[in-house]
């Protein structure tokens, strides 16, 4: 039977997921079989498992740091957002349906049974279990029928270490002020507290370390500075979309505009580790540069609202633009069925039924059903005869005269579209650029490449070897390991 820890934020943001991410990979490398688990999740940036689910991407990477495939119980809650107020429930990996904020605070007095149905799997099968929270525990207007935080430590007795931000500012006054608002029976599940992304002399938080320690009760178990490398492991939220980029040239420049409800973003992680390739990820508010040489619309949650919201920031008129000067643009999922004439809600699965007119640089037309396709699969780019593997996460059919010269070939048949220039492209696959051969391929098409292509499975492996060993050398590892139950 698997001990477990867990780490809960003083706010939402703070680095959980990477610092259980590292924490998987250093407690594997001393030889203990470890998994990871976050009860609840809310997050537009998700990954498919092997058993058909769907599950938060930042548990996809800590099991990737654990050596171990994922599955549906490592993440049994996915919240994944449809507007500001609404969201759709995953729950075991299978949609469970749309819930209002309001409604869904009353629906998680039934999902505590499915959620340490999963734990309890996941305790068979490991030594130790390492559990992130969400959000903060500091929001105890929450608290009644929390399954994200306190609500599971209490049910599941497992010790809480409390992780503040110092990168934001204000992390005594937050590590402080949780324990203040804390239940009795709340407060005693904190075992301690680290703080994360300190930039700057240590030495300099000396004081500070002793005033949170005497303020809060709890003890320390370490300060960990800031790691650049970590920007290059898939993130889970959009949140990290908001900082500056990491290089602002490249020979290559690939524009991403960034939609409301921006999903499964992780497509291009590999591109921005490409040191030839500007990955520019155009916020709302700025124009996409007509000269990019391609423009990639993105997957998103709400097809038909981020299509609104495309065209409110004009970005349609400059996709036109860019493609009437001889750009090439390309959609991926909701952005490949945006590229059509088309986009028909019938049912009303993302809102209000209605259809509305695409960019039209496709000839297709889409209609979002209620079936959602999840497969990871392994099929063949049609236009450079290259095999390429990703994952199908979508609900919607596509159709039209474009579609009869597919972009991809896939075991269960054509997939995606051409348009009869060649300059306008879309699939539904997500993940195709993390295949190392086709990625090179794919961007020697724009300009004869100078930079040697990355590994990128290597390349994220050895990053997590670097996490793991900034935290063996700022952590008590073994004082963490200790609090375990």
């Amino acid at each position: 039977m698997a001990k477990s820890i867990m780490f809960q934020g003083t706010g939402s943001d703070v680095g959980k997921s990477l610092i259980v991410a590292g924490l998987c990979r250093a407690y594997h490398r001393r030889g203990l079989k470890v998994l990871p688990f976050k009860p609840q999740n809310m997050s537009n940036n998700a990954a498919v498992t092997a058993d058909g689910g769907e599950i938060g991407r930042a548990q996809w990477l800590q099991a990737l740091a654990c050596g171990v495939s994922p599955t549906v119980h490592m993440n049994p809650v996915l919240l994944k957002p449809q507007s500001d107020k609404g969201a759709q429930v995953v729950v075991h990996g299978k949609v469970r349906g749309q819930y209002m904020a309001r409604d869904y605070q009353g629906a998680k007095a039934n999902l505590l049974t499915p959620v340490m149905e999963s734990f309890d799997q996941l305790k068979q099968e490991a030594d130790l279990i390492l559990v992130e929270g969400a959000g903060s525990p500091a929001e105890v207007n929450l608290r009644q029928n929390d399954i994200a935080n306190m609500g599971f430590a209490t049910k599941a007795g497992c010790p809480v270490i409390l992780i503040g931000d110092i990168d934001r500012g204000g992390v005594i006054a937050s590590i402080v002020g949780t324990e203040k608002l804390l239940a009795p029976e709340d407060h005693r599940m904190i075992a301690g507290f680290l703080i994360n992304k300190f930039r700057g002399d240590i030495s300099l938080f000396d004081d500070g370390l002793k005033i949170t320690e005497q303020e809060s009760g709890w003890r320390s178990f370490g300060v960990v500075p800031f790691l650049p490398a970590v920007a290059m492991l898939p993130a889970e939220d959009a949140v990290s979309l908001s900082r500056p980029p990491d290089r602002l040239s490249g020979h290559i420049h690939i524009a991403v505009p960034m939609l409301s409800r921006i999903s499964n973003f992780d497509d291009f992680d590999p591109l921005k580790m490409e040191q030839d390739v500007f990955l520019d990820m155009v916020p709302p508010g700025r124009p996409i540069p007509a000269a990019a040489d391609l423009i990639i619309l993105p997957g998103t949650k709400s097809t038909i609202a981020d299509l609104l919201f495309l065209r409110a920031q004009g970005w349609d008129i400059d996709i036109m633009s860019h493609y009437r000067q001889g750009g090439r643009v390309m959609g991926i999922c909701g952005g490949y069925q945006m590229l059509g004439r088309t986009l028909s809600d019938p049912a009303g699965i993302e809102g209000t039924a209605t259809t509305i007119k695409g960019l039209g640089l496709l000839d297709v037309t889409t209609t979002i059903t209620g079936d959602k396709r999840l497969d990871q699969i392994t099929g063949r780019y049609a236009p450079l005869n290259m095999t390429v593997r990703g994952y199908e996460m979508h609900m919607g059919e596509t159709n039209g005269t474009d579609c009869a010269r597919p972009l991809l070939n896939l075991p269960h048949g054509p997939d995606g579209a051409i348009s009869p220039d060649g300059r306008v492209t879309g699939c539904y696959l997500h993940g195709l650029f993390a295949e190392d051969d086709f990625r090179t391929a794919f961007l020697a098409q724009f300009q004869d490449r100078s930079a040697k292509t990355i590994n990128y499975d290597h390349a994220v492996q050895d990053v997590l070897n670097q996490l793991a060993d900034h935290l063996e050398k700022h952590l008590d590892l073994d004082a963490i390991l200790s609090i375990a139950r």
